[in-house]
């Protein structure tokens, strides 16, 4: 094993330690998104985006936020529209906090467009050119 994927291996260990029963993950319909932005002084840029999305094969909705704060670059978010379907990968709220019932964005994938917020390895939708032989 090399230094960097010693080092990968226990960031990986660290985080599910600590945020290991807080991960989780919903796929469903986005039933409103609201994204904010907000300047100031032209140096520091904020974003905050809220989405609202109902799972699959549920009547309950869940409410998921993305916080991002940047010195002289605008952070970006990518464009997610009512209707649209979506995997959110997050953060549960603490227990016994206010906003327990909030999910905390990490990633999120729109499948309508096929667009991710952070790339993700793996597979890879690729269009495969079939050639007939005559």
């Amino acid at each position: 094993m090399s230094i960097k994927e010693k080092f990968s291996k226990y960031y990986t260990e660290t985080y599910l330690k600590r945020y290991g029963d807080r991960i989780t993950q919903v796929q469903g319909n986005v039933v409103s998104a609201k994204i904010e932005e907000k300047t100031i002084l032209w140096i520091f840029h904020k974003l905050t985006a809220t989405l609202i999305v109902k799972p699959d094969r549920s009547k309950t909705v869940v409410k998921c936020f993305y916080k991002k704060n940047k010195w002289f670059k605008k952070p970006s978010f990518i464009a997610v529209n009512q209707g649209n379907l979506v995997i959110i990968q997050g953060l549960k709220g603490k227990k016994g906090k206010e906003g327990r019932e909030l999910i905390s964005i990490m990633n999120v994938r729109n499948l309508t467009t096929k667009k991710d917020l952070i790339p993700v390895e793996g597979k890879v939708q690729r269009i495969q050119k079939v050639q007939r032989i005559k």
